[in-house]
């Protein structure tokens, strides 16, 4: 017989009138029941196929809040044949991970399996999860670890070498959309006296969520709550329960292009108020933050460019924060991210000499590069005159030889021509000598 230590929690708030929070009593019990994630649950896909076996891998469940980590971990549990241990790296510490470690060598002599689920386990340390190991390796344990962080850069490579990583996408509108449905018409397990809810509130609700199903349900279950005398929800219930303003916000439509294109001429024009009101604009329309760090990314060099050369660095560094940090805190780094690229000189000078380049190539076609400096290295090369009279540059005075290097036929063509603006000006100097030198 199976143990499953979160049964007594669940049954305690699986009726209307249970003690525990909407979003507990809502949590899908099977994998039928479960809403996204379609990407990792396709029929025929390796953890869909461990869950309807019943013989679980171990695994870390990566994704943000309220995307399902926690559900899938339980779904798995049930379908298993074996215990179910479950702890949240935030209170638990070597001493408990031993406790369940000495547990699970019980049931093996019993013949029995166990499952054991560690939330949070990007919060233990490096000899936390080393003491993980044995028990994982040796299959005495089936880990179940979630996290909301990046787990290649926050669990042991050693640790993630025995276990599968599963990512998790934030749910989309229409997914939190049915979960709030299916908690207003569950009189089993949902709102004890459903609300009318405006289908306007309703919407703004799945997609102000931000993809978390705790979230939503939470807010829903406190905008029911304090529903007025004629029991509906409507957009300024859930203003207040979610305690933000509706924002009216279209990931998909023109507010996603209006914004992101108002973001780049605002921080493109300076406007470091603006660039950061539309920044802010953006997150709090629930825009992908991955999406606004691409933007900063190209952003840093095709308009601030070679005026200054470490904007591009700060945007990948923000962009690469994205990735490890997720919401809500990388917020901060996109904001100062924002700030570094509006208040930068700017130049889009060397965007520019690729865009004469390409069109020189479209108008006359590729030219040869100058024989001296073709590859001089395979067999026959020499015969071919390649590489011949080549002059290594760091043997001529200050590394520069006058040796031409542009194609014959295009004389002296110039396609960069930088700005006066940040370091830019230094670069512009410089070009100046250089050419001077080289005779054109």
């Amino acid at each position: 017989m199976s143990e499953r230590l979160f049964e007594s929690d669940d049954a305690a708030s699986a009726g209307a009138g249970g003690g525990g929070p909407l979003a507990v009593r809502m949590r899908p019990r099977r994998l039928g029941d479960l809403v996204g994630q379609e990407h990792l649950l396709a029929a025929g896909s390796t953890l869909r196929t461990a869950i309807e076996s019943g013989t679980p891998h171990s695994m870390v469940l990566y994704g943000p809040p309220g995307s399902g980590k926690t559900t899938i971990a339980r779904i798995v549990a049930g379908a298993a044949e074996g215990a179910f241990e479950e702890e949240s790296a935030v209170n638990a510490g070597r001493a408990e991970v031993r406790a369940v470690i000495a547990r699970a060598g019980e049931r093996r002599r019993a013949g029995r399996a166990t499952i054991f689920f560690l939330d949070e386990i990007h919060r233990f340390n490096k000899a936390q999860q080393d003491a993980l190991l044995p028990a994982v390796e040796d299959g005495l344990v089936t880990l179940i670890g979630a996290t909301t962080e990046n787990p290649y850069f926050e669990v042991n490579s050693a640790l993630l070498s025995r276990t599968q990583v599963y990512e998790l996408r934030a749910l989309d509108a229409a997914a939190v959309a049915e979960l709030l449905r299916r908690a207003i018409a569950d009189r089993e397990r949902g709102l004890a006296d459903p609300p009318a809810i405006d289908d306007e509130a309703l919407a703004m609700l799945a997609e102000r969520a931000g993809g978390d199903a705790r979230a939503a349900l939470g807010a829903l279950e406190r905008a029911a709550g304090a529903a007025g005398p004629d029991g509906r929800v409507d957009v300024a219930a859930v203003e207040d329960a979610m305690q933000r303003s509706a924002v009216r916000y279209d990931k998909g439509g023109d507010r996603h292009y209006d914004y992101i294109s108002a973001w780049i001429k605002a921080t493109r024009n300076s406007d470091v108020d603006a660039s950061v009101y539309y920044l802010a604009a953006m997150l709090a329309g629930g825009e992908d933050p991955r999406f606004i760090a691409r933007r900063m990314v190209i952003f840093a060099s095709e308009d601030v460019g070679n005026a200054a050369p470490q904007a591009l660095a700060v945007a990948s560094a923000a962009a690469a924060a994205v990735d490890r940090v997720g919401l809500p805190e990388c917020r901060l780094n996109l904001a100062q991210a924002a700030v570094y690229l509006a208040l930068a000189p700017k130049s889009n000078a060397s965007y520019a000499a690729l865009l004469a380049a390409e069109r020189e190539i479209r108008s006359h076609g590729l030219a040869e590069p100058p024989d001296a400096i073709r590859d001089g290295h395979y067999p026959g090369a020499a015969e071919l005159g390649r590489g011949a009279g080549y002059r290594y540059p760091h043997d001529e005075p200050g590394a520069v030889s006058d040796q031409r290097t542009l194609p014959e036929e295009l004389g002296d063509a110039r396609f960069y021509e930088p700005t006066d603006r940040g370091f830019e000006a230094e670069l512009g100097e410089r070009l100046r000598r250089l050419r001077k030198r080289r005779g054109a």
